[in-house]
């Protein structure tokens, strides 16, 4: 019998997570995964002042990168960008109700592919799961 691998099982899970996701986010507005988490970030965060190095830092990505998937989500109508009273060269990321709209339709899926992702599973072994997982993310920040 061949040995299971936990690493293996996880990029299995992370493959299907990620098809059901992006299947999600390309119904949506045409909303990429990323634009998707963007967009959930910025939903989470509307009473803070959120800027481009916010993201950048939020999701370790690259400035340029950035740029563009914020000058696409702006064209798109999901964001604007407005200056700040305290310096007018900032620029805050705000959401268009388009967007706030989309979010909330996306996290009701989310929620229901949640629901689905951890169904028959009993609440002492997702508490272990958890747990699991948390080792397991801590051993390879060594």
């Amino acid at each position: 019998m061949e040995k299971k691998r936990a690493g293996h099982e996880i990029k299995t899970i992370s493959n299907l997570l990620k098809r059901e996701i992006s299947g999600m986010f390309s119904e949506e507005e045409h909303i990429t995964g990323m634009q998707g988490r963007i967009l959930g970030y910025l939903y989470h965060h509307r009473e803070d002042e959120i800027f481009q190095r916010d993201i950048e830092n939020e999701f370790l990505i690259r400035r340029s990168t950035v740029t563009g998937i914020l000058q696409l989500m702006e064209k798109n109508g999901l964001i604007f960008r407005q200056s700040v009273a305290k310096d007018a060269r900032l620029k805050q990321l705000k959401l268009t109700p388009k967007a706030i709209a989309a979010n909330e339709r996306i996290e009701a899926k989310i929620d229901r592919m949640e629901a689905k992702l951890i169904r028959d599973i009993g609440e002492a072994d997702l508490k272990i799961f958890y747990a699991v997982t948390e080792q397991m993310k801590k051993n390879l920040g060594e």
